[in-house]
């Protein structure tokens, strides 16, 4: 399996100096052992032509292997913004591109099941899915808390009605645990949808806080059974990628990577 680390939160701080702040997480996670990276798709606008940041990838040896983008639902804007997005991962040599529904910021932040929105994902995925297809690239939806496929029966609905030969998982540890559900059991169930993986571990005391999200923390200093689940994706014939993601790093970007890669020695032997 290949190990990752996700590098948006690099950028989150200085909006006038992105290129800087990308490069500076390139070359971070490449120090500590990250060969493989993934990012946000909004660094597609950071560039007029997708080889400045090809050759700065290989100015550090490492390899963007995904861009995540947002559906604002708009399908129509969606797809334009998608197919952008996608040309430029594959020009770079990507190979998966992620995407999720768009998110709410107050409560409840569980929703009951919504087939209208989430049939409406499911039609973009679909037509995303075959412009992935065409450039070599894997559409990976990512359920994702306060959206509306988050809980287990909202991803069975998206997976029930989409299409498995376009339309693949990205799932995460954390967001399955948030949402109720055994990521080990849960990793299990829709293996054959899954062609992604995120890794984060979340601290029980902090999941039901105001902002669930905020209970995430660096692997190895929650209770997700990461060795777990890295034995049901090792039994099940998993070869991708396993990309680590931190939305709020408790003392610094570089720091919590650190912690993270560590674990993944130590306690997972890759």
């Amino acid at each position: 399996m290949k190990i990752a680390y996700t590098g948006w939160t690099w950028l989150v701080s200085h909006q006038d100096n992105r290129k800087y702040d990308l490069e500076q997480a390139i070359k971070e996670c490449k120090h500590l052992g990250y060969d493989y990276l993934e990012n946000f798709a909004f660094i597609a606008d950071f560039y007029e032509d997708p080889n400045e940041l090809k050759a700065l990838l290989e100015k550090y040896d490492a390899k963007m292997v995904n861009l995540y983008g947002h559906f604002r639902d708009n399908p129509e804007t969606d797809y334009a913004t998608c197919v952008k997005q996608i040309d430029f991962l594959a020009a770079i040599g990507g190979t998966h591109y992620n995407c999720q529904g768009s998110c709410w910021n107050e409560a409840p932040f569980v929703r009951p099941l919504n087939k209208e929105k989430i049939l409406m994902y499911a039609e973009l995925c679909n037509k995303l899915g075959v412009h992935c297809k065409e450039k070599g690239v894997t559409l990976c939806f990512h359920p994702h808390a306060n959206s509306a496929v988050f809980a287990e029966d909202q991803v069975e609905f998206f997976v029930n009605n989409t299409n498995a030969a376009l339309v693949s998982l990205c799932l995460d540890t954390a967001h399955t645990t948030i949402a109720g559900m055994n990521p080990v059991e849960a990793f299990d169930k829709f293996f054959s949808r899954i062609a992604y993986v995120h890794l984060k571990d979340v601290d029980p005391t902090q999941a039901k806080s105001e902002t669930p999200m905020k209970s995430f923390r660096a692997l190895g200093l929650g209770t997700v059974d990461f060795v777990g689940v890295a034995d049901v994706l090792k039994k099940r014939g998993y070869d991708g990628v396993l990309c680590v993601e931190l939305d709020n790093p408790e003392v610094c970007n570089y720091q919590s990577a650190e912690v993270s890669r560590k674990y993944i020695k130590n306690a997972l032997r890759m």
